[in-house]
């Protein structure tokens, strides 16, 4: 995926967290745009990664297209790359 495809992604991040800083070094190396949001600073964020995204974790990548919503809580970077590259 480029930065050109219509999706938005978001990443939930919290301080401490090294898997949170390897998805965001594998976004960045992808040159994919993410709105990084970190639960433990920001309430909202934390409030909107468990009520909306039905998550606990991080890092929890969320990938909103047209269609849907799509979630993933951890590293996966074999899934990931299959969602974005259909997006």
């Amino acid at each position: 995926m480029n930065s050109t495809i219509p999706c938005k992604v978001f990443l939930f991040t919290r301080p401490g967290c090294i898997y949170c800083d390897v998805l965001k070094m594998f976004l960045e190396a992808r040159e994919i745009i993410f709105e990084e949001r970190n639960i433990g600073l920001d309430d909202a964020a934390r409030i909107a990664l468990l009520e909306t995204y039905h998550s606990s974790t991080t890092p929890t990548l969320v990938i909103l297209t047209s269609t849907h919503a799509e979630v993933l809580e951890g590293f996966d970077p074999d899934r990931i790359d299959e969602i974005l590259s259909a997006a």
